[in-house]
């Protein structure tokens, strides 16, 4: 008999997206990870979202072996970037791949006032170039720019893949992703019952489309709007996205974490 979605902690989890070097976590840093390790989260990802938190990350990584980092610009913090940045993350690349599982949080954001756009393209444009000199995966942010950033991609010639973060859309709009090598990622907008089309398509598409993420501290699921997020979480958006697929809880979480390993090249 399958072991139920509610008891998430008997599944082995991997929040691929989790800001826990934000203030809003760091605090009680330990305290989350606890939490979520109790709640069966064995491993996450903490993507920067800018040049000054790139120390500090690989310093958790050192901390931690179950917490593996991206490094790379958010396009909300492209303000007062500059290509100088760019050097410095070709830099660490170089003197500390080993420890950097994939370049992100980077990508376009079309929500944002269109003076930004220009830097952002650039930066974007940069760091996924070093992203396939490096041979690293990316952690792709999108916000009304997915034509753009496929655009991008193809242009490149980007073949190392990665997890498009925080997915919301169609399955077509997932297929011209996952053909280029990507994963999904499902966060707590499938526990919104309005987000129909998302919830369609994590019915639709095959398990080895997705990974789990709460990006936290953001996002928060259905029913806990206003407060901040934390990787805990996780078990909640694994019991809903069980409650939209066919397959038994141990399938799911098994064909999860496995997705997490082969999309970030982990060897856990």
């Amino acid at each position: 008999m399958p072991l139920s979605c509610d008891r998430a902690v008997a599944h082995k989890l991997f929040d691929t997206h989790c800001h826990l070097d934000l203030p809003e976590l760091s605090a009680l840093q330990q305290q989350h990870w606890q939490q979520a390790q109790h709640n069966g989260v064995a491993a996450l990802l903490i993507p920067a979202v800018e040049p000054a938190a790139w120390l500090n990350l690989l310093n958790l990584r050192q901390q931690q072996s179950s917490w593996y980092i991206a490094l790379g610009i958010h396009p909300w913090w492209v303000a007062g970037c500059s290509l100088a940045a760019i050097a410095e993350l070709q830099r660490l690349l170089t003197t500390h791949g080993a420890d950097i599982a994939a370049v992100g949080e980077i990508g376009l954001d079309f929500g944002l006032p269109e003076a930004t756009f220009a830097l952002q393209q650039q930066l974007f444009t940069e760091q996924l170039s070093l992203a396939k000199l490096h041979r690293k995966p990316v952690i792709l942010h999108h916000r009304k720019s997915q034509p753009q950033l496929l655009a991008e991609l193809k242009r490149q010639q980007f073949t190392e893949g990665g997890i498009l973060h925080a997915f919301s859309g169609s399955s077509q709009q997932a297929q011209a992703f996952l053909d280029l090598g990507f994963k999904l990622g499902i966060g707590g907008t499938i526990t919104y019952n309005r987000a129909e089309k998302t919830r369609k398509t994590v019915q639709k598409l095959p398990l080895s489309s997705f990974v789990l993420e709460t990006d936290a501290p953001a996002m928060p699921l259905a029913g806990a709007q206003g407060k901040p997020n934390s990787p805990a979480q996780l078990a909640k958006i694994f019991k809903v996205f069980c409650q939209l697929r066919h397959e038994s809880p141990q399938h799911l979480s098994e064909g999860l974490w496995q997705n997490s390993l082969t999309i970030l090249r982990l060897v856990v």
